[in-house]
């Protein structure tokens, strides 16, 4: 016999070895543990310390400084926060376990006491999430290189429209749900962003290993996190492990218009569906069409009318996010007849934040803030927004932050993507002595072989002066209509806000 003790709840129970065997992570998933989140202001650590406070646990967490949007959310949430990682902060709160962000390297000093001292158990992120949320869920696992935020956000809001109360966790900070995570009951699906990045520094496999997916989604697939991958032939071995863990009766979404993901099929044990623009396609989106409103299409399942979408949303990308996200929803809920979900409150959806977000408008001016940090998402936004503002001049102002960004990866088609902009603003490479001069952007290139071909660019040392010149450009062509777009996976040194609050505005 074992005995167990909830020191929380005081709670002394005894059961079989042989049962404990069978369902110990069941069991422990179901304990209330004091848990302590190193790195807890990042997007998804803060969502999911969130999460787990909900389930009733005891939650507090460190980071090296305290930022929005997830100190808000966790302030909120009375959450206790400690800024910096002194070891007192985990000695003082006596954590049952530790979830490690990916963030957290070697060398922290919560980490170096945690290996020394084996006080208590730590684990990853994603780790914590298969145990104490995905277990005996039917989980929707959103992956790929672009349009996971909004492809799961835009599934939890039709289930949460159909009245379902579904369980989701967001990477970011959707306008149309109360927060960026949910428990939900438990016999609704759960919707999670599938990350390829690694774990943590003691676990190098993508986060969607974890996850036990019921049905996949594969938006795309490019090269990105150079960090972590070497090569697309690497990232692709890590989708190929994450198509082996999709049960027999599972479902696998995939982009029917990506040969990137077309060379990881077919595979035998469960059921594909393609979707995308092709007539090979399994869902069909045909007619797209978009304006300053947004965007509107109709899909086509396996050869008949399904719906009539419209969309807040523009880009043929967030198109297929909305397909992505309605045949998922559609197979969890109706799999012999998918075309029985209604997708009228498509049209209500706003988005994500950072995502296409309009900070400011009149009949002049717009600007926007993107996450956009890839080369291809870069140009298919711009490419969606000259469609929708053609009495607009285009001002893309760029800040490469991205570990992958940074690099000299994507130097040419970076390149390529600013000649759908009809002004170019690149922003000096964040933490630009990181990287030997060899392996980092040349941001002066890029501007120098745009304005050899025509188009109006310029690279800048400093963000700083990169706000002054946007102003100045703006404000002496009062007769012009100007959309500026910032594109930053960052806080961009603070410029989006003082742009919005200057008098050119």
């Amino acid at each position: 016999m074992l005995i167990l003790f909830c020191k929380d709840l005081k709670l002394k129970f005894t059961i079989k070895k042989s049962f404990l065997g069978r369902y110990k992570n069941y069991l422990f998933s179901k304990l209330i543990m004091r848990i302590f989140f190193l790195g807890i202001c990042g997007t998804a650590m803060g969502n999911a310390a969130f999460l787990l406070q909900s389930m009733g646990h005891v939650v507090a967490g460190a980071d090296q400084s305290i930022y929005p949007p997830m100190s808000d959310l966790l302030y909120r949430s009375n959450i206790q926060v400690y800024d910096g990682y002194d070891i007192d902060h985990i000695k003082n709160f006596k954590p049952d376990k530790v979830v490690v962000g990916n963030v957290i390297t070697r060398g922290n000093p919560i980490i170096e006491w945690l290996l020394q001292s084996r006080s208590c158990v730590y684990c990853s992120l994603p780790e914590l999430l298969a145990q104490q949320v995905l277990f005996n869920r039917f989980n929707i696992i959103v992956s790929g290189t672009h349009g996971k935020t909004t492809t799961s956000a835009m599934a939890a809001f039709l289930l949460k429209m159909l009245g379902k109360d579904p369980g989701y966790l967001i990477g970011g900070v959707p306008r149309d749900l109360s927060s960026g995570a949910a428990l939900g009951i438990s016999h609704s699906p759960f919707v999670i962003e599938g990350d390829e990045y690694d774990s943590a520094f003691f676990d190098k496999r993508s986060k969607f290993i974890h996850y036990l997916p019921s049905i996949l989604i594969i938006n795309n697939l490019e090269f990105d996190h150079g960090d972590i991958f070497r090569d697309l032939q690497d990232i692709q071995r890590s989708f190929s492990h994450l198509l082996r863990i999709v049960p027999q009766n599972g479902y696998v979404l995939v982009n029917g218009d990506d040969a990137n993901i077309e060379a990881l099929l077919p595979i035998s044990w469960t059921t594909i569906f393609k979707v995308g623009l092709g007539n090979e396609c399994d869902l069909r989106i045909v007619d797209f069409e978009e304006n300053s409103y947004g965007s509107s299409f109709k899909l086509i399942w396996k050869g008949q009318p399904w719906a009539n979408v419209q969309l807040q949303l523009s880009g043929i990308f967030n198109a297929r996010n909305a397909a992505m996200a309605a045949l998922s929803t559609a197979l969890a809920l109706h799999p012999h007849d998918p075309k029985q979900l209604k997708l009228e409150s498509l049209i209500n959806f706003q988005g994500v934040k950072r995502r296409q977000e309009v900070l400011f408008k009149n009949e002049h001016i717009i600007v926007l803030e993107d996450f956009a940090h890839h080369p291809t998402a870069l140009k298919e936004t711009l490419i969606s927004l000259r469609n929708r503002y053609k009495e607009f001049k285009i001002n893309a102002c760029f800040e490469p932050r991205s570990n992958t960004a940074c690099r000299t990866f994507h130097q040419e088609t970076f390149r390529d993507a600013f000649k759908f902009a009809d002004r170019s603003f690149i922003g000096p490479v964040y933490r630009f002595n990181h990287y030997s001069p060899n392996d980092r952007l040349d941001t002066e290139r890029i501007a120098n072989e745009l304005r050899q071909i025509g188009f109006l660019a310029k690279a800048y040392d400093k963000n700083e002066t990169l706000l002054k010149d946007l102003e100045v450009i703006i404000y002496n062509s009062p007769s012009e209509k100007n959309l500026v777009c910032f594109f930053s996976n960052g806080s961009f040194d603070g410029i989006i806000d003082k742009f919005v609050a200057s008098n050119v505005v």
